[in-house]
């Protein structure tokens, strides 16, 4: 489980995760989502520690898990499928289960996020993937 690869790959994954996602919600996206949701539920400001402890504990778990899904199978190619399954989970599965449960944001919001969600998770399995590549025996 604290395997060099996994650490390594948690590392460099949580730095991808956390910048990329800044990159796409906290700027490209902000406005479009301002503008489907419903409810005004956003911390202002947001809380950097828990975004970031948050975005670590997720990408420890994406490694860990994928250390074992691609079972010495490691490449950016084998990570990028594996990371489109985790969103197709949160994106299309969770956010589904959070339209049908909440008032967050109107479909729109939620389709285009699932989509986001698809091409994120894709992008960090990528980079999980090519770090267990270079790092394991």
């Amino acid at each position: 489980m604290f395997s060099k690869s996994n650490v390594l790959a948690t590392i460099i994954g949580f730095v991808v995760m956390f910048l990329l996602g800044y990159a796409i919600w906290g700027i490209a996206t902000a406005e479009f989502f301002e503008a489907h949701a419903t409810n005004s539920i956003m911390k202002d400001p947001p809380d950097m520690l828990f975004i970031a402890l948050g975005n670590l504990i997720g990408t420890f778990a994406i490694s860990t898990i994928y250390g074992k899904w691609a079972a010495g199978a490691y490449s950016a190619a084998n990570g990028f499928a594996f990371g489109i399954w985790i969103g197709i989970f949160v994106g299309l599965g969770m956010g589904l289960l959070w339209y049908g449960t909440s008032e967050l944001m109107d479909m729109t919001g939620h389709l285009v996020e699932a989509i986001i969600d698809i091409i994120f998770y894709g992008i960090i399995g990528a980079v999980i993937g090519f770090v267990y590549q270079k790092t394991s025996a």
